[in-house]
């Protein structure tokens, strides 16, 4: 998926502008990644985010108002049931990865390559270290030394935005991460389940309307791009990137920011055609998403999103990237086991 949402799979390249580093097989590491062993386990007094209990429970997945991308397959509606499980609140937060990294001494997909791709306004680098734009996205900036610790280049720190989510993280890292921490990334439908908190079939963990009847800032219920995408900002909500991961109201079931701020990674493997194969099953119970795909699955938008362009901040909205992709605007949250 190459646009708003992010860079696309094969947009990563080395030090030198030009030479794009071939596609991998999905689940392989970089021979420099360090790969979390049983023995780098997460403390029990870790500093990770609480959870929230999801009640067991069946609801209709998907986009009832026809107004999602037909390539991202978000039709037809089909009913799904759910069994109870814990969710993080937030996102993980560059706290908590940061953590995880002083344990372990994980290396990130970002870190191994060297480069990721920073959105063009928002870049903090010496312009040597800006490679190159990304093709047929140039709002995609690839900055070499941008990566988790260093969210917006070289120049930047995770230290300044500590409790914003951790970005620049791939699908891979992300389960490095879940095998330390003892947990594991949600399914496609247990995050919209419990993204939607309660609220059956509206466009927004809030209700159907995007703004609230408020004057400025109080009037913006998620983050997302106001003004002209891409070149300017108005910034009404507060944010030109990342926000805290606890900005904003949470939903019903006391999550926050499942609409816009970061994508967030999901367990199954992305197929435009899967929710036809559900419909067909009638009542589908705890699925965990197609055998095959196209990448993996993200949800949830980023502050990137704009409905001139990637509404992909309502509840039944999907994407997808490769399991070694990563940019500015992708995070995660995880389950409890």
């Amino acid at each position: 998926m190459a646009d708003c949402c992010s860079p696309g799979a094969g947009t990563r390249e080395h030090s030198r502008p030009g030479l794009t580093l071939p596609l991998r097989t999905v689940g392989e590491h970089p021979k420099a990644s360090h790969v979390v062993g049983p023995s780098a386990k997460a403390p029990s007094n870790s500093n990770r985010t609480g959870d929230v209990e999801i009640p067991a429970g069946t609801f209709a997945m998907g986009d009832p108002f026809n107004e999602g991308y037909k390539s991202d397959g978000e039709s037809p509606v089909h009913e799904v049931s759910v069994s109870k499980f814990r969710i993080s609140a937030t996102s993980v937060t560059n706290e908590e990865f940061a953590e995880f990294v002083e344990a372990t001494g994980h290396r990130t997909e970002s870190e191994t390559y060297g480069t990721s791709a920073v959105f063009h306004l928002a870049v903090k680098a010496h312009a040597s270290d800006i490679l190159n734009r990304v093709n047929n996205v140039p709002w995609w900036l690839n900055v070499r030394g941008a990566d988790w610790a260093h969210p917006a280049g070289p120049l930047s720190s995770w230290s300044d935005v500590p409790d914003h989510p951790v970005t620049h993280v791939s699908y891979n890292d992300a389960l490095a991460y879940c095998e330390w921490a003892g947990r594991r990334l949600p399914t496609e439908a247990e995050w919209e389940y419990a993204a939607r908190g309660g609220l059956p079939g509206q466009r927004y963990p809030w209700g159907n309307e995007l703004h609230n009847d408020a004057p400025a800032g109080a009037a913006h219920n998620c983050n997302i791009w106001q003004g002209e995408f891409p070149s300017r900002n108005t910034i009404n909500d507060g944010y030109l990137t990342t926000a805290p991961a606890t900005s904003f109201r949470p939903n019903g079931y006391g999550l926050y920011q499942t609409s816009g701020n970061v994508w967030e990674w999901c367990s199954d493997w992305f197929l435009p055609k899967y929710y036809k194969t559900c419909l067909a099953q009638g009542t589908v119970e705890d699925p965990q998403g197609p055998s095959i795909g196209r990448g993996r699955v993200m949800r949830g938008g980023s502050y990137l999103c704009h409905d001139s362009y990637c509404n992909r901040y309502r509840l039944a909205a999907r994407s997808s990237n490769t399991a070694d992709s990563a940019s500015a605007n992708l995070g995660f949250r995880t389950v409890a086991l």
